[in-house]
């Protein structure tokens, strides 16, 4: 073992046993960001970064499960990652199939889809259905896989369905408007019944959401790394949960 490692254990060890986990997020909405700029830092094609981010998927997860949360949304795939070139897309939509039957069969996490599927080619969809069916009653953590995701295409579906569901029982647009409020929409959300993150993580250095949970996130806590996603240690997590644990939460009063 190299000097650094032994110093990066011991490091992480000392983290990890200050981290109170009683004040640990129990969501976490991570945003996988560098790996096309992690490949291209080390020597490697645009595949092989996207792949090495994709096996630090799971990972993360154990790093989740030893810390006591409970929900955790990967942004694997925006919709503006759909206009990407086919030549680039086609491999990236193959190891996002990949990684997601990796995690249901895996047997620890209950996986759910988070996007707009219409949007998605028929293989990618039958992935992500099957996944979700398979781990349906899986104890463990609630992994959202967001594929074909935009925050503003969410909340646009999410008005959508409200708007016919309320068309179906013959609610008038008046009588809508007279009782519409914010749950309305929540309860049409791709995450409708689980908390709203607590932490959201992005990787790489940038320090925007990129429309990301825009509706979810109202009141997370945000965290910014510099690391590429595939980079990213487990000291590096723990810092986000400690940076996370010193904060006051006050919800806007």
């Amino acid at each position: 073992m190299k000097l650094r490692d032994l110093v990066y254990r011991l490091y992480a060890r000392r983290v990890e046993g200050r981290l109170d986990h009683d004040a640990a997020p129990k969501h976490i909405g991570v945003i996988l960001d560098g790996n096309r700029r992690w490949a291209k830092a080390s020597g490697g094609t645009t595949e092989q970064g996207h792949q090495a981010g994709a096996d630090k998927i799971s990972e993360m997860l154990g790093w989740c499960t030893e810390t006591d949360v409970e929900v955790v949304t990967l942004w694997m795939l925006s919709t503006d990652n759909l206009d990407r070139p086919e030549v680039e897309l086609r491999p990236l939509l193959n190891i996002i199939e990949n990684t997601v039957r990796g995690l249901a069969a895996d047997g620890r996490w209950r996986v759910h889809h988070v996007g707009n599927l219409d949007i998605l080619p028929a293989g990618t969809q039958t992935v992500l259905k099957e996944a979700e069916q398979a781990t349906h009653d899986v104890d463990g953590i609630l992994v959202n896989v967001a594929v074909g995701y935009g925050g503003r295409q969410e909340i646009a579906d999410a008005v959508r369905s409200l708007l016919l569901e309320h068309a179906r029982k013959g609610t008038s647009f008046e009588e809508l408007a007279e009782i519409l409020d914010i749950d309305h929409i929540a309860e049409h959300l791709y995450t409708r019944g689980q908390p709203d993150p607590d932490l959201v993580i992005r990787t790489s250095g940038e320090q925007r959401l990129s429309g990301f949970m825009l509706w979810q996130s109202a009141h997370s806590e945000y965290y910014f790394c510099e690391v590429f996603w595939p980079a990213f240690r487990k000291v590096d997590f723990l810092r986000a949960l400690r940076d996370y644990a010193a904060r006051h939460r006050r919800y806007g009063t």
